[in-house]
């Protein structure tokens, strides 16, 4: 008899016990969940660049290590938390224009292109 076949008293009868492959039942860990959903967390509040941003950082030879990207992070979490759409994060000499609900970076400027520039279509700033 399948447990599908049966009425159902804990949702470790489904997870615990899959199809038959090749004559073979897996069993799950349990871990596997815990493992796939610390992943999809990390994944949601990792920052994308847009295509836009990486031409700039390119060729405003603009290095970002791995501390200024969790700093990035933290600050459009911040920004996130305050409910600002889009935001200009100044970090390290370099400014940032990065929409916050997309977690994606649109721009990147440097402190010799920060003078005379106005950011326009805003709503928040986080200094990193």
């Amino acid at each position: 008899m399948n447990i599908y076949n049966r009425p159902i008293q804990s949702i470790h009868q489904i997870v615990e016990t899959r199809k038959p492959v090749s004559g073979k039942e897996i069993r799950s860990t349990g871990d596997d969940f815990s493992s796939i959903l610390n992943q999809k967390l990390r994944e949601a509040r990792d920052v994308k660049m847009s295509k836009h941003a990486m031409l700039r950082l390119e060729a405003r030879n603009i290095n970002l290590d791995a501390n200024q990207v969790e700093r990035l992070k933290n600050a459009v979490d911040k920004a996130q938390a305050k409910g600002v759409r889009d935001t200009l994060v100044v970090m390290d000499n370099v400014a940032f224009v990065v929409n916050v609900n997309a977690r994606t970076v649109i721009t990147a400027v440097n402190q010799s292109e920060l003078k005379e520039n106005v950011f326009t279509n805003i709503d928040g700033a986080v200094f990193a």
